[in-house]
């Protein structure tokens, strides 16, 4: 076969209309040989005949879009040294942008003997392994064209691509679980009418069901263990995935919305120093995979998951930039999650606020204009670090979490702490000059109860996972209202509605950036299982059959509630103060009786009850941006206590109409009609949320102004 030197870039396979060019990596290979598969699975052999820099590269004039390929590294097998190259193993391209196959769970796709860890595996793995693919990058984008949604005004989705459409009576059939699917007229229309502005898909690079899960008879279902950055993960198409992907984002900006994914750049699939060779251990497992100083046969992993990415690589850095940009410049999307974010940024040990990659991030002039955002912690010492990520960053807040949980639960000193997170928690991010929106609020996640579960079970119930009910978060922060799991008892499924409107009302009536759990706005439960991780089944998937109308109705008007009033969302922080040409504050904080919270009201700590004004027009005073943005003024008067309170508006707000927004006592919250409070206690009952809505003295309190 016909081979030429190439060029050592862009790395990967690149077709160029007549030709091509393979580069791959590897500075510890003797020689590293390309392997063309064809359609009866005949394997050819040639060597990459040029390196530059440690790049293997050549090109082969003949190989068309389509082509399967895969690597062959000859090197040291020296685990003893970190070195693990075994010609014998079939290795998948790290830049590949298609990968097809799964890989069969055969011994020979180990790199070492079984019986013998210091010693090679010398089968041929390439009967079993997946295989990289050529494809042709050219789509039709059209006019396609980001959303660009500002921050503040963002809504986030987190769903699964699966799991949200393989039972969706409306999405045809064939369609069902796929990224087509997701582009229906169906899934849209619900996403569009929820009122949602962004879809944050669990991981759709190409990942591995490893081999341990597999032989329970389980499946991957999340998907946090890839093993091709630049490839979507095939399973999810009804066809090509490259073009099918593409065709989903175009369809999701034609309506709006924005696609965030969340990326696992943390790890990768080939797990521990006992887990298979698939890719990335075969071509230089020294460079790639972060070693033990004390011993370099083993990982040091501060992901739980076996393994961590060497980001002190410069290669390695390469990789995961140029997956970033990719997804980007290729794929139109908007934005990233990355997993166990804390992980990426150690240098050595300590987590390090100013670590190469987000140096390199920031200076990115494709990667650094869209939206970031970090799951601020890992499994590792000191990996916790909620409010310390850089600017131009936003994050997942597990405090906001925590918090509200504990708050609607009953637990003590909750009602400081709920302040801050009710405002976008300031505490946590102003000191570095972020803004409300480095905050994405969440009550629920895809790791852990869904809503419904989180007010019907006290404990996790993860016996189908095959773990005997160890894994998973033991300490929830959940409450079951009195009977643990289903029920039949009137009283307890009433409070459970109650809890769940309360939660969400707390999410979406908060500062920062609301993200909503898919399910969630209809009443999904996963049976009390915290850790569906495996579960690739009806314990996942939307029941949209079973549908809760009026949840969803509740939603709708929650999420429009917010989108219709900027007051929900500023853009800057409270700061306390008197607007301009009044004597109402940006925001008051008030006891039931009335009266302004002191010191000592706010250090009581079986408090549960608190008023909450939020003063509407002093929007257009703080933001020369917003200047033309005025709002109506909202006293939110919340009640967590286990009895009816009766609160009292405060002198400064009582010589106003104030007309009720939604009461989530009340069925439904709400209300068709107009309801005036005039009266000096406002009764709300227990564990509860009442808003109310005033235009200013002698207004009528209709709406935004």
């Amino acid at each position: 076969m016909e081979i030429w030197q190439g060029k050592f870039y862009p790395l990967g396979a690149t077709f160029d209309g007549g030709g091509t060019n393979f580069a791959v990596f590897s500075e510890v290979a003797d020689k590293v040989e390309l392997c063309l598969i064809d359609a009866d699975g005949a394997e050819t052999r040639v060597d990459l005949p040029e390196t530059t820099g440690d790049v293997w590269h050549g090109y082969v004039p003949q190989v068309q879009p389509g082509q399967r390929y895969g690597f062959r590294v000859h090197g040291p097998f020296d685990p003893a040294r970190g070195h693990l190259c075994n010609p014998a193993k079939l290795l998948l391209d790290p830049y590949a942008t298609k990968i097809e196959g799964r890989a069969d769970w055969n011994t020979a796709l180990y790199g070492h003997r079984q019986e013998d860890p210091d010693h090679p595996d010398t089968r041929d793995s390439g009967p079993y392994a997946p295989l990289s693919v050529v494809q042709n990058p050219y789509f039709d984008w059209g006019h396609d064209r980001p959303p660009l949604t500002p921050w503040h005004e963002t809504v986030i989705y987190e769903l699964h691509v699966k799991g949200f459409t393989v039972r969706h009576p409306g999405v045809p059939e064939r369609l069902r679980g796929t990224y087509a699917g997701l582009a229906s007229p169906a899934s849209i229309e619900h996403l569009k009418d929820l009122g949602v502005t962004a879809v944050e898909l669990m991981p759709v690079h190409r990942f591995v069901h490893d081999q341990r899960v597999v032989d329970m008879g389980l499946r991957n279902y999340w998907g946090y263990n890839s093993i091709g950055y630049l490839a979507p993960h095939d399973e999810y198409a009804s066809g090509d995935p490259v073009t099918e992907f593409k065709s989903m984002v175009k369809t999701l900006h034609a309506h709006g919305i924005e696609v965030i994914l969340d990326v696992v750049y943390n790890h990768t699939g080939e797990g521990g120093p006992l887990g298979p060779t698939l890719c990335f251990k075969g071509l230089d497992n020294a460079a790639y995979y972060r070693l033990s100083e004390e011993d370099r046969r083993h990982y040091v992993d501060f992901t739980g998951c076996g393994n961590s990415l060497n980001m002190r690589q410069p290669f390695v850095l390469q990789l995961i930039m140029d997956s970033l940009r990719y997804w980007v410049e290729e794929m139109h999307v908007d934005g990233f999650r990355f997993d166990l974010a804390s992980a990426l940024a150690r240098e050595l040990h300590a987590v390090d606020r100013l670590s190469a990659f987000f140096d390199i991030i920031h200076q990115d002039p494709v990667i650094g204009r869209v939206k970031l955002i970090a799951e601020p912690w890992d499994l590792g010492e000191g990996g916790y670090q909620v409010g310390r990520f850089p600017y131009l960053w936003s994050e997942w807040n597990g405090k906001f979490r925590d918090t509200v949980r504990d708050f609607w639960r009953g637990e003590d000193q909750t009602l400081p702490e709920l302040a801050f997170r009710l405002t976008g928690s300031s505490d946590l991010y102003e000191s570095s000059g972020r803004r409300p929106y480095a905050s994405i609020n969440f009550v629920t996640c895809h790791d852990g109860f869904p809503l419904r579960d989180l007010v019907s079970y006290n404990e996790k119930h993860n016996e189908d996972n095959g773990e005997d009910n160890r894994d998973g978060e033991s300490h929830n922060r959940s409450w079951n209202c009195g009977v643990e799991g289903p029920t039949d008892d009137p009283e307890i499924l009433a409070l459970r509605g109650r809890q769940q409107r309360n939660l969400l009302a707390t999410l979406f009536l908060s500062q920062g950036v609301p993200m909503l759990l898919a399910g969630d706005e209809i009443g999904r439960t996963q049976g009390g299982n915290n850790n569906g991780y495996c579960q690739d089944n009806e314990i996942t998937w939307i029941d949209w059959e079973s549908a809760d109308e009026e949840l969803l109705d509740y939603v709708r008007k929650l999420i429009a509630l917010r989108s219709g009033h900027p007051v929900f969302r500023r853009r800057r922080w409270f700061q306390g103060r008197s607007i301009r040409g009044s004597n109402h504050p940006e925001i008051g904080w008030f006891t039931p009786e009335g009266s302004e919270m002191t010191q000592e009201d706010w250090e009581v700590g079986f408090a549960r009850s608190l008023g909450v004004y939020l003063n509407g027009r002093s929007i257009a005073n703080r933001d020369q941006w917003e200047r033309q943005l005025t709002d109506d003024d909202f006293y939110l008067l919340i009640n967590a206590h286990h009895e009816p309170i009766e609160f009292a508006l405060p002198p400064l707000l009582d010589e106003w109409e104030w007309v009720q927004v939604f009461d989530t006592a009340a069925h439904p919250s709400f209300a068709n009609e107009r309801t005036v409070v005039r009266a000096e206690h406002v009764p709300v009952a227990a564990r509860s949320i009442l808003l109310l809505t005033s235009s200013g003295p002698g207004a009528d309190a209709h709406g935004p102004r």
